[in-house]
């Protein structure tokens, strides 16, 4: 990482168009630094040493790891690098740079959405179906309501110029709402309560609550993007059909294909060629390419050996390498210089305002519906994790214009309080109970 810093430090402070005469050596070298390739390499060097050295230091204090990772592409943007050198990182993360960037990351979201939607196993809902369909849905509701009466609270300030305050209320009830599945599954594992029955509703729960919540999102993309009522009802009655398509013709089909060990590289192919036709379709149907990925995850999860060759060849390849350059994404984007003293205020209250909706939204339906106080209590700790989805869907919201910069650094911080939250919640909660 210190390489890469200190060549972009001297270049920013020494650019070569500044001196008159340049050796050709020296000129050779500028031209090898500053070619796309060269410069993308070294921002991949950077953004990774960051990551990998800020996840492990998570780990040292009982968080996942992807919660460093996610804050140092964070500190990567204005907000710490840009602050503490400003000339490196100005070259080093130039905006004319940034398409390779972009695009890769994007290809890295697409993938781990591709596994999120494999991970999306429907046979655990056995058993617990009509208590996940009411826990998870009544953990969207409370909160998806908060999100609407703070829309209100904001809308004279924060609405952007062009969108409609319907638009712009239903996406920041989305954003409360929203729970992080993957991440789950991580902080399931990682506390070892995964084979246990609190894990198994926990992932049942956020399997649905995350289907409603991308359905939901759907409707709000396609809205925003269609140039009239018309387009919209086309684009989103030809996603549904697309989407009936791929859950009740070829999930099916895939789930009964038997497959033998010597042709898992080939099906490992094929299923990489279906996710990017699904996302191609999807793009083309008005929606977003995220979309496709996560139903063609959805499409492969009825076969356990399919899901387990993603889990175990894509999954580490996206999350390891890919998905850091999307958290460096969203920290470029990420703008507090022009915050002032209440809107602190305001993120703080956002956090407050999600966390509530949240937890005592699930906490209500699990007691009602007869889980125990503590159990119901760990429940919505673990319902308020947002993570990375949520991360995805506030880069959505923000490449649609349906929040601005202040807004959306806001919700992106509260992406990372709720989620950094649970394993202290969950302690909080232990303790209580022995006592």
């Amino acid at each position: 990482m210190v390489v890469p810093l200190a060549i972009a430090v001297a270049m920013s402070h020494y650019p070569l168009s500044s001196v008159p005469a340049v050796a050709p050596a020296a000129q050779a070298t500028h031209d090898a630094l500053t070619s796309p390739l060269s410069r993308f390499l070294m921002q991949l060097l950077v953004v990774l040493a960051v990551a990998k050295s800020a996840g492990w230091l998570l780990r040292r204090f009982g968080q996942p790891a992807v919660i460093g990772e996610m804050a140092a592409g964070l500190l990567l943007g204005p907000l710490l690098f840009g602050a503490v050198w400003p000339q490196a990182q100005g070259w080093l993360f130039a905006p004319e740079s940034l398409g390779a960037l972009g695009l890769v990351s994007q290809l890295g979201v697409l993938m781990f959405l591709f596994v999120a939607g494999a991970e999306l196993d429907l046979s655990s809902l056995d058993g617990r179906r009509r208590f996940a369909v009411l826990v998870s849905h009544a953990g969207i509701a409370l909160p998806f309501l908060c999100g609407v009466l703070l829309a209100f609270a904001l809308r004279a300030e924060h609405t952007p110029a062009g969108i409609g305050f319907d638009s712009f209320a239903l996406f920041m009830g989305l954003s409360l709402s929203i729970t992080a599945f993957p991440v789950l599954l991580r902080i399931l594992s990682d506390r070892g309560i995964a084979g246990t029955e609190l894990g198994r509703i926990a992932v049942a729960c956020a399997a649905l609550g995350d289907a409603s919540a991308w359905c939901l999102l759907a409707v709000i993309i396609a809205t925003v993007q269609a140039s009239g009522f018309g387009m919209a009802a086309v684009s989103l009655v030809g996603t549904l059909l697309f989407a009936v398509a791929v859950i009740a013709l070829l999930r099916p089909r895939i789930a009964r294909h038997a497959l033998s060990p010597e042709h898992e590289g080939r099906a490992l192919i094929a299923l990489l060629m279906l996710a990017l036709v699904c996302s191609l379709i999807t793009e083309l149907l008005g929606i977003h390419a995220l979309f496709g990925a996560f139903l063609a995850g959805v499409a492969v999860s009825g076969h356990a050996r399919l899901r387990e060759v993603l889990v175990e060849r894509v999954e580490p390849f996206a999350i390891s390498l890919l998905l850091p350059l999307f958290f460096a994404m969203t920290g470029l984007r990420l703008r507090i210089d022009g915050w002032r003293a209440e809107d602190l205020l305001l993120a703080l209250a956002i956090i407050a305002t999600a966390t509530f909706g949240k937890g005592v939204g699930t906490w209500v339906a699990a007691r009602s519906a007869g889980m125990p106080n503590t159990d119901a209590l760990r429940l919505g700790a673990l319902m308020n994790t947002r993570g990375l989805m949520e991360l995805i869907v506030l880069n959505l919201g923000y490449e649609l214009g349906l929040i601005g910069d202040r807004l959306f650094a806001m919700l992106v911080i509260m992406a990372l309080v709720t989620t950094a939250m649970t394993g202290p919640l969950l302690e909080w909660i232990e303790r209580r109970a022995r006592r």
